[in-house]
């Protein structure tokens, strides 16, 4: 870790597994300056927990409520920044990275001109660990970059939230997460438009992270799907949608964005159980993006 550099983890929490949360905790202290945790959940049960950690390295933010992950993320971001954090790292609860990880994503950022944000070779292992998690939209065609373990960096279209390093300058100037879009497209649209902004995104090979992608894969014609709930399904119809609609976004990302859209929703109409649900959530969902509405839960 470069000497000058403070980076602060912003671990939003939503109901999570404990025993999970202490081994990302083990594994992101010797790592990072600090942590601070921002809790979706109901309850006090995260602010508890935390509050056994010593009071440098974890700090707890309880929402008492679910407000999103873009408004939990704003939150630990405008925390780190009032600590005077060089650099924020975001984490889902559920992510384990490797002992070595910031260390090559700070690399990684320090190395490339122009970086707006850098994220780790992510794997789930309910899924197949030889594909690569890092794509790039070239023309009408979106391509999955090979990705190997030698140190390099490759450019992409945009990263998940989880693992993503990104220098507080980037997010002063860029802006902040987009909170009305409560979850799903958050990292998609503030990747996009920190590439609007002149800052190139990359994927970091030798940095690695233990992530579960979405609910259990749905299993067809002896392949595995990323699967979500109906609800999720909703809100990534209409973000997707709402997306669509800034004139900032590049037109060749909508339309390959757009038919992939399309493929996924209608496997899961036909395919994911309760079909019906996912028609109908889908459906709102893709009217509502069409009508501009955003919101958190209660707009679904």
């Amino acid at each position: 870790m470069a000497c000058m550099s403070k980076i602060i983890a912003v671990v939003v929490a939503y109901r999570p597994n404990l025993e999970k949360l202490h081994e990302q905790f083990a594994a992101l202290l010797p790592q990072v300056h600090s942590i601070v945790v921002v809790d979706n959940s109901p309850g006090a049960e995260v602010l508890d927990w935390a509050g056994k950690w010593p009071a440098c390295q974890v700090h707890c933010i309880a929402l008492g409520q679910n407000m999103g992950i873009a408004h939990a993320q704003n939150r630990g971001i405008e925390w780190a920044r009032s600590m005077g954090g060089s650099h924020v790292l975001l984490m889902d609860h559920d992510s384990i990275p490797a002992q070595n990880m910031v260390a090559q994503l700070l690399r990684a950022l320090e190395a490339w001109p122009h970086a707006g944000a850098v994220g780790p070779h992510y794997t789930d292992a309910r899924r197949d660990k030889n594909k690569s998690p890092f794509v790039r939209t070239v023309g009408l065609r979106r391509i999955w970059l090979n990705c190997f373990d030698g140190g390099e960096a490759v450019e992409v279209d945009h990263l998940i939230a989880s693992g993503c390093l990104i220098p507080m300058g980037v997010l002063d100037h860029v802006g902040a997460m987009r909170e009305d879009f409560f979850i799903d497209f958050v990292d998609v649209e503030w990747c996009l438009r920190a590439r609007h902004a002149g800052y190139r995104m990359y994927g970091v090979c030798a940095a690695h992270l233990e992530h579960q992608l979405g609910d259990k894969p749905v299993r067809f014609l002896g392949r595995e799907y990323l699967s979500h709930s109906p609800l999720r399904h909703y809100f990534h119809a209409r973000n997707a949608m709402l997306l669509y609609r800034e004139p900032w976004v590049p037109l060749n990302w909508k339309l390959v964005s757009a038919w992939r859209l399309l493929l996924k929703m209608g496997f899961h109409v036909l395919v994911t159980a309760p079909r019906l649900r996912h028609l109908e959530k889908i459906t709102r969902g893709l009217l509502h993006g069409l009508m501009g509405r955003a919101g958190g839960i209660a707009e679904r």
